[in-house]
């Protein structure tokens, strides 16, 4: 019957419908095989990154607990520099590699170090002494001073940055009072008649040696004098025959003042230890 046949019109519709389905299942099955042929990377979100396991910080902390210097300095510092770090461990970290350089005398990266801790956290009083005493090892007083202070600010019972603080300051005072007599002999220039003493008052060098002379001889004659006023006359008889050959003696061309008087304040510096 001419009803039970499809149409030509039909039969092509058909076919170019199974063409399609055909493309479209093509199409999909190449997208699949370049989408895995893809690096893993290519398709790596920020989130994912983000997702990165932290650095262990294990190996840090054995070379802190077993004292080992060059693996405090190598393990600690990768663990320092890595950007997964958390901050509790950078510091951790930071401080032990501060210590390891300060017994190496690797001083300024030490004192980098702890300026790195007092970034992430400006209350540590235990690191600001620590700075100090690297300041002051290096010469910086003024600094070293400022930073005990800081520690005792903020912490009043730092036993060590106190003793630190006060130590300093002494040393502050007693340069200071050298500072002001540096240059200056044990006498008055302006007084000065003899040959020998205006010598000593043009020479800084020899105005030291002098003062230093009449300092320790006049320690040592009080010293005396509290167990024996024979001992101390004594030592009053030996400065006065010293200072009696120095001036009969000065002006000789064998003479060296220099060594005579170095010669004279390393003796009475001698009998002074005893």
């Amino acid at each position: 019957m001419a009803g039970s046949h499809a149409s030509p019109a039909h039969d092509r519709r058909i076919e170019m419908m199974r063409c399609r389905s055909l493309m479209t299942i093509r199409h999909a099955a190449l997208g699949a095989m370049l989408s895995a042929a893809l690096p893993q990377h290519a398709n790596a979100t920020g989130t994912e990154n983000q997702a990165m396991p932290r650095v262990d910080p294990a190996p840090c902390m054995a070379a802190i607990a077993a004292n080992d210097d060059d693996g405090i300095m190598a393990l600690c510092g990768a663990l320092i520099d890595h950007e997964k770090a958390t901050q509790n461990d950078r510091v951790r970290a930071l401080i032990a590699r501060a210590a390891a350089f300060a017994r190496k005398d690797q001083t300024e990266r030490a004192i980098a170090d702890y300026d790195a801790v007092l970034n992430f956290d400006p209350k540590r009083a235990d690191i600001f002494n620590a700075r100090g005493e690297l300041w002051w090892k290096k010469g910086d007083r003024p600094r070293a001073l400022a930073d005990f202070a800081a520690a005792i600010k903020l912490d009043p019972d730092h036993a060590i940055a106190k003793g630190n603080y006060k130590s300093l300051a002494l040393e502050l005072e007693r340069l200071g009072a050298q500072m002001a007599v540096a240059g200056k002999p044990g006498f008055d220039c302006a007084a000065a008649r003899r040959a020998v003493e205006k010598a000593i008052c043009a020479d800084p060098d020899l105005a030291d040696l002098d003062r230093q002379i009449s300092v320790t001889n006049a320690q040592l004659v009080r010293d005396a004098a509290a167990a024996s006023p024979r001992a101390a006359q004594a030592l009053r008889r030996e400065q006065d025959d010293f200072l009696a050959r120095r001036n009969a003696l000065f002006g000789r061309a064998d003479y060296d003042l220099r060594k005579v008087m170095r010669e004279r304040l390393d003796h009475l510096q001698s009998m002074h230890r005893r």
